[in-house]
């Protein structure tokens, strides 16, 4: 067994900033980073909205270098999963995958949220390469052309009218005959001229070899094929929050979401905050994520000199 004053649980934008905060006020904060350290990052290629890098950096070297800043501060950081929690006391129990147990005063969740994919082998061949599952972070990239968004809610929505205002059509795939998006956005979408909805089609396939040449959809009423001819291809289906681990331990949303308190890092559970994807279902940004890092540390840094204990 291991007793540390702060565990952090998670290493994209939100968990290492967390840990920068954390250790340079003292925490000594022990990091497990799961299977995918870096989160959504490491498979996005430029990345050219977050402040500070004026001519852009990739995905991956970013979350290098938020790695290393955090081990700057002699953040300690393991390469495993957190498989099982025990928060029902003052000392938050935690377990690793190799069964190792941690008694922790606080604990910060920061597993992210994963973009849910339609499992094409396209896909995944030409992801980074036209394929993105964010138009906000690689929209700006297709700038004057044509794009495809897949979905039906609030997501694709949001997705095609942001890209609308930057590519001259967006085709927008819709597996039913109706959407799934608030009135609201359904209206917003069918009021834009370049926004062009395809009812009942699914995709089939994603054309190109290293770059997106264009999509193959069919109808799945008539079955008729047909080929759009877009430059990037965004998968606007949903996100699934990384919170399986907890097993109901705590306060989520019907998708399982974290809920925190409003203004905070503050969840349902004394003692345990939650910042990223993995409570923010709403922004999903790298900067928004450590933004959201920096507040939890700085709620646990808080928390335990109430409690005494830093």
């Amino acid at each position: 067994m291991e007793k540390v004053k702060c565990l952090i649980i998670g290493a994209g934008p939100a968990g290492y900033t967390a840990a920068i905060y954390a250790a340079r006020a003292g925490l000594n904060p022990l990091m497990y980073t799961g299977h995918e350290p870096g989160g959504q990052l490491m498979i996005t290629t430029e990345v050219d909205n977050y402040p500070g890098y004026p001519e852009g950096i990739r995905g991956p070297e970013m979350m290098e270098k938020f790695k290393q800043q955090a081990e700057r501060f002699d953040t300690e950081i393991r390469y495993e999963k957190i498989t099982k929690v025990d928060f029902s006391g003052d000392v938050k129990k935690v377990w690793s995958e190799t069964d190792v147990e941690i008694h922790a005063d606080t604990v910060i969740i920061a597993t992210g949220a994963s973009a849910k994919w339609l499992g094409l082998e396209s896909e995944k061949r030409l992801m980074n390469m036209g394929v993105s599952a964010c138009a906000v972070c690689d929209g700006f990239f297709f700038k004057g052309l044509e794009v495809a968004v897949v979905g039906g809610g609030d997501t694709a929505a949001e997705e095609a009218s942001y890209l609308s205002k930057i590519c001259t059509k967006v085709h927008l795939i819709v597996r039913r005959d109706e959407m799934r998006a608030s009135k609201i956005m359904q209206k917003r979408v069918m009021d834009t001229e370049n926004i062009i909805i395809h009812w009942n089609t699914e995709t089939d396939e994603i054309l190109g070899e290293s770059e997106v040449e264009g999509v193959r959809v069919y109808n799945n009423k008539t079955k008729e094929k047909t080929v759009l001819p877009v430059k990037a291809f965004f998968v606007a289906i949903g996100h699934k929050p990384n919170t399986d681990f907890l097993d109901g331990a705590m306060e989520m949303d019907d998708v399982g979401y974290l809920i925190a308190k409003p203004g905070s890092s503050k969840t349902s559970i004394s003692g345990v905050f939650a910042c990223g994807d993995v409570q923010d279902r709403e922004y999903r940004q790298a900067v928004t994520a450590a933004g959201s890092g920096c507040m939890a540390a700085l709620d646990s840094e808080r928390y335990l000199v109430e409690k005494g204990i830093a």
